[in-house]
């Protein structure tokens, strides 16, 4: 059995009729056409995955991956690999930024290490699913088996029907990370997906001066190099030669949210990582995707573009964690109480252009384009 097979995953199609309809009622809101924007496309595609108009959005769950990278070795980051550990234990705390932006906007955290290179003390609040402590350096071999890439995988599914099953249940996921090193696996794995020059897409990541920079560029172009005989293979391969535990972590939430119809609100740079590499290996999720925002790092709006998402924001962030992701969750839910609690010119008895443009067919087409 290949391991695609062992992933067995099943992503529905999207609901063409309720897309119609959001698209309909769209074109009689009491507002000119088209002046809510990407807002408008936003509660066509909602409708979409979800099969309603009115897709309850309350229970957003933050999923918030760790994992250490061998690549650190090669003076890539600005912090020392131990700043992993410690800052899983301050997302524990309730002190790091995603939790002060989940709290105020009613998301939940969920935190699982997939490979910290650490020992971490039991907590009830912590989901202990390590694959193994952190990855090989991707400048002398592949990350991690393709066995390895498919146990990460089906931990972050995991993580996502805990969620279901659970007592307050998920009406949208959040990608979420962290793992000093890697905006360097997640530059190789882009890089890789998207054919595109490691000079396109290396960022500064946790702030590298432009020595740090020329050093993380040479060691993506490397691990380009000594991977090359995996990349042509199929996605699995590329994810376990250059990819990270938490992306293919991040890559199982994506894919187990989107077969259960549930939409993805996607994070940064690493998170994008993920979902190009989740959307090779199944089309079809990209369909439950939304972009929160683009980042700060080179090759993110690129890597965007080649998913065909528009990013909500662009505040300039460069954090990772779910935090862009969470900025944008009040705009998402904004969409869906626009489309539904706004009047409509009959409903209002007001009357409507004559030449209006904006029509059903017009909107469904920019969120199909």
């Amino acid at each position: 059995m290949t391991p695609e097979r062992q992933l067995a995953v099943s992503i529905p199609p999207l609901d063409a009729s309720a897309m119609g309809q959001a698209a309909s009622r769209q074109d009689r809101l009491t507002r000119p056409a088209g002046s809510l924007g990407v807002l408008e496309e936003l509660t066509v595609r909602l409708a979409g995955m979800t099969g309603r108009l009115d897709p309850p959005l309350r229970d957003a769950v933050v999923f918030t991956l760790a994992a250490d990278h061998g690549v650190v070795a090669e003076g890539v980051s600005a912090y020392p690999r131990e700043v992993t550990a410690q800052m899983v234990l301050n997302f524990l705390r309730g002190g790091a930024a995603i939790n002060v932006l989940a709290r105020h906007a009613k998301a939940r955290v969920v935190v699982a290490d997939l490979g910290v290179d650490a020992d971490l003390p039991d907590d009830p609040h912590l989901r202990m699913l390590k694959v193994r402590r952190g990855t090989e350096n991707i400048t002398r071999g592949p990350a991690m088996t393709v066995a390895e890439a498919v146990r990460a995988i089906d931990a972050g599914r995991g993580l996502v029907r805990d969620e279901l099953r659970g007592g307050e249940g998920m009406d949208i996921a959040i990608t979420g990370d962290m793992g000093i090193g890697n905006t360097t696996a997640s530059a190789g794995l882009i890089c890789a997906l998207t054919g595109l020059d490691p000079v396109q897409v290396v960022g500064r990541g946790t702030g590298l001066d432009d020595a740090g920079l020329e050093r993380k560029v040479s060691a993506v172009r490397e691990a380009l190099r000594v991977n090359a005989s995996s990349i042509p293979k199929n996605p699995l391969d590329t994810l376990a030669a250059l990819g990270g535990l938490e992306i293919a972590g991040l890559v199982g939430v994506i894919l187990e949210s989107a077969q259960h119809r549930k939409p993805v609100l996607i994070d940064g740079f690493i998170s994008t990582a993920a979902a190009l590499a989740a959307a090779a290996i199944a089309p079809g999720a990209t369909g439950y995707m939304i972009a929160s925002h683009q980042s700060q790092e080179r090759g993110h709006g690129a890597a965007l573009e080649r998913l065909g998402l528009r990013p909500l924001l662009n505040l300039d962030l460069r954090l990772g964690e779910g935090t862009g992701a969470v900025l944008a969750l009040p705009l998402v839910r904004a969409a869906v109480l626009l489309l539904n609690e706004m009047a409509t010119f009959d409903e209002a008895g007001v009357e409507e252009r004559d030449d209006a443009h904006a029509t059903p067919g017009a909107i469904m087409n920019r969120t199909t384009e």
